[in-house]
């Protein structure tokens, strides 16, 4: 069973779906015990930084989600989720993040011909070794939708980069952690395969 976070946030039923395409059950739920009975945990979502920590209090998600996470129970955030996972956000001064991870989201830099948000395909590139992408070629593409991005603390967990005017730290692994600031579930056969990878965790 996967349980996928519910938390209003927006993109889950595409996460939910892709899921149950590779032949996994997948639970939309915000209850802390079915939380902690799945085989994997999944937080997608697309929105606002703030917003999303505020939906996560009110919830009761946010001491859940710690506690899965140190369950070892395998934990992927996207996109939204990915930036959730870190201590703060540039887009959300003040704002605590879920401090799973070492670091901070911050606004990708106005360039010439770069749009704001970074909305398309991307090549990944794979400075560290990461289980989420066994079996992917160097050079794959992944569909982004974002305008902050992640700059780990740590080198060592950055197992995906991409370049988008700056370097993004697009996938991370630490233990039983995982995150991708790409969209899998929209990133057509590449995608599928890095969540199956996930899944089989």
């Amino acid at each position: 069973m996967v349980a996928i976070i519910d938390y209003d946030a927006g993109n889950i039923k595409s996460v939910e779906k892709a899921v149950a395409l590779l032949g996994h059950e997948a639970m939309l739920t915000r209850d802390r015990e079915e939380i902690f009975a799945a085989d994997h945990v999944i937080l997608p979502g697309v929105g606002a930084f703030g917003d999303a920590m505020e939906k996560l209090h009110s919830y009761g998600l946010v001491s859940v989600i710690r506690e899965a996470v140190d369950k070892k129970i395998p934990f992927l955030g996207i996109c939204l989720g990915l930036q959730l996972m870190f201590d703060s956000s540039e887009e959300a001064p003040g704002v605590e993040g879920l401090g799973l991870l070492p670091g901070r989201i911050i606004r990708i830099p106005e360039g010439e011909g770069l749009k704001i948000p970074h909305i398309g395909w991307n090549s990944l590139s794979f400075p560290n070794q990461g289980r989420l992408f066994q079996g992917i070629e160097e050079g794959a593409y992944v569909y982004f939708v974002h305008s902050f991005y992640l700059k780990a603390d740590d080198p060592q967990i950055v197992k995906a980069a991409t370049e988008y005017g700056t370097t993004i730290h697009a996938s991370v692994e630490l233990d039983n952690v995982f995150a991708c600031q790409f969209h899998p579930e929209k990133s057509s056969e590449t995608g599928l395969k890095i969540l199956q990878n996930f899944l089989r965790i």
